[in-house]
């Protein structure tokens, strides 16, 4: 049958089995918004009223549920607005095909009324793009971006859509599959490999498995549990690894890098293996790199061939999708029946049970300010691992990511590679819009929410019951610490106290507003929050200066982390000139 392009590119979608759309419309992509009346009951469009915003909230859509999250915005500054977003999803390989208008064929190249060449611009952060050239071609690209999105290492593709391409004609036909010859993800690990990484796990007496956010995009997260509990070894996560392993089982050690814990750092530096499952090797993990597992024999498992091997050099690569690839590893380990593994790791374990008694996560807690760590404990408390905890960028997000216990994944949800403040709220409306009756939690700075918090009016229009929660400490907190730590305590620039009335703000938007200010004003306050049906905004004010702890200076080795502020002049002056130093707690 003929269709117009507009028609094309919702049935398209519809054969993708995509449920909700965010966007924003404009000029070069009135056509197509004009054609979703036709479609409104079978796909759900999110307006939002910002495009970074659609953008993330997709990416919130995408890591919630493993499947492609969409945007469609329109060109020229609809389409520039996305980069963030883009490179957001990029950097931690979330699935996000993102839908832009351009000005007609003609016209490309000349300058015209919104003309921006977005297919140039997000050429370095895109796992592939596009821009469509005839109507004919529309139906065929939209397959490939979907396969291409969601395949391989998973992340964002890019379709550029003229308006003669959306506004002209052509036979529509879906295609059932796709064949690009250059791009063949290869699954499954090869035998040898797999058989070499087996016989470094049996000679191993201090294994360690260092897992992450690939965990969650091949599903393995039963793989990786049962291997833990096979061979009986201690797993420390990465921040975008949390939830993909049980956050209260016995043998995890926490999150390990920058803001890890003692446990999972030190058992990482005194290791003899390091099995890495869906990892790469991120500077904030590593530290120094030299130093980093430096008498480990390090086993790479990974699905992308580029990120191994790229910022450590290991010694059993493995390539391939993480739950092939365990599920290999786990019917090579059954014919290994003589191995008692309890009694060969037994040692070990107690060692590292002891650093977990010695040195926990822990802060000074106070009846007269409410500490930021108190919240997030009150957080899982109430919520038991069952929401959805989203992050913006910040000290927030370290607490949460140390103090909430993370059980489930695809549960929590944050930026990690790029970093990006304003990312938590949009990508919590993703999450709520893919779990209508879940509890869907962000977690936010009073500097982060600040970026986003137009889409207030979202949650308002479409009644999306997101619950945001502000660590208000009136600072660009992470920067100050810094400051505090490595600049002298000058405190350039990172003072925010002059900000808006959070509660009457949500209350401008339609939305309900609480604020604690209060050790003993908390739980109730949360309670009330999470039990409204609708959007609420909770403003918590919180220690001005606490501090994320551990820590380790950049660049330094996580063997050698800051566990308490430092007490006398001689610690501050080794902080302040980066010289790590494993201070007493």
């Amino acid at each position: 049958m003929r269709l117009k392009g507009f028609e094309i590119f919702w049935e398209s979608l519809i054969r993708e089995g995509v449920e909700v759309v965010f966007g924003l419309p404009g000029g070069a992509v009135i056509s197509i918004y004009h054609a979703y009346a036709k479609y409104r009951d079978r796909i759900k469009h999110i307006l939002v009223r910002h495009e970074q915003a659609a953008v993330h909230a997709a990416d919130g859509y995408a890591r919630s549920t493993g499947r492609p999250g969409v945007a469609l915005v329109t060109s020229g500054p609809g389409a520039t607005n996305t980069v963030t977003g883009i490179a957001t999803s990029y950097m931690d390989s979330s699935p996000v095909v993102v839908f832009t208008g351009q000005v007609p064929t003609s016209l490309i190249g000349m300058d015209a009324f919104q003309e921006a060449d977005i297919v140039g611009i997000t050429r370095p952060c895109t796992k592939h793009n596009y821009i469509v050239k005839s109507t004919e071609e529309l139906a065929k690209t939209i397959k490939e971006a979907f396969y291409i999105a969601r395949t391989g290492r998973p992340g964002p593709v890019l379709v550029d859509i003229p308006r003669d391409v959306s506004t002209g004609e052509a036979e529509f036909e879906y295609p059932e599959s796709v064949y690009i010859r250059s791009y063949n993800p290869n699954i499954k690990g090869h035998p040898y490999q797999v058989k070499k990484a087996v016989d470094a796990i049996v000679s191993a007496k201090r294994p360690v498995i260092y897992a992450g956010g690939g965990i969650n995009w091949a599903n393995a997260y039963d793989e990786l549990k049962m291997l833990v509990e096979i061979i009986q070894v201690p797993v420390a996560l990465t921040l975008m690894g949390l939830g993909a392993f049980p956050g209260d089982h016995e043998l995890f050690l926490g999150m390990l890098g920058m803001h890890g814990t003692y446990a999972a750092n030190m058992a990482v530096t005194e290791c003899d293996l390091l099995i890495a499952i869906g990892v790469r090797f991120d500077d904030r993990v590593t530290g120094k790199v030299d130093d980093f597992a430096r008498d480990a024999i390090k086993i790479h498992i990974d699905i992308d061939p580029a990120s191994i091997s790229k910022n450590v050099i290991v010694d059993i690569p493995i390539v391939g999708d993480a739950k092939v690839v365990l599920s290999q590893l786990l019917d090579e380990l059954r014919e290994r029946k003589n191995v008692n593994w309890y009694e060969k790791h037994k040692e070990w374990l107690e060692r590292v049970k002891e650093w977990k008694k010695k040195y926990p996560l822990k802060y000074e807690n106070s009846d007269e300010v409410i500490k930021p760590q108190y919240v997030m404990e009150v957080v899982s408390e109430l919520t038991q691992g069952n929401a959805y905890i989203c992050t913006d960028v910040g000290q927030h997000q370290m607490w949460a990511a140390q103090f909430i216990k993370h059980k489930y994944p695809r549960h929590f949800i944050t930026s990690g590679g790029l970093g990006t403040m304003g990312f938590g709220f949009p990508a919590a409306i993703g999450v709520q819009a893919a779990h209508p009756d879940d509890l869907v939690i962000d977690i936010a700075g009073d500097g982060s929410i600040q970026m986003n918090i137009q889409e207030l009016a979202t949650v308002k229009q479409y009644n999306l019951p997101v619950k945001v929660v502000i660590i208000n400490n009136g600072y660009l907190g992470m920067v100050r610490q810094w400051q505090e730590l490595f600049f002298d305590r000058v405190y350039s620039e990172t003072d925010i106290s002059v900000q808006p009335d959070f509660v009457r703000l949500a209350e401008a938007y339609g939305v309900k507003g609480l604020r604690a200010t209060k050790p003993a004003e908390l739980e109730k306050v949360l309670t009330e929050a999470f039990e409204h049906k609708g959007p609420v905004v909770v403003d918590v004010h919180v220690d001005r200066e606490e501090n994320v702890l551990p820590m380790v200076p950049a660049g330094g080795s996580i063997r050698n982390m800051i566990l308490a502020p430092p007490r006398t002049k001689e610690e501050d002056d080794r902080i302040k000139e980066a010289k790590p130093l494993d201070f007493p707690s």
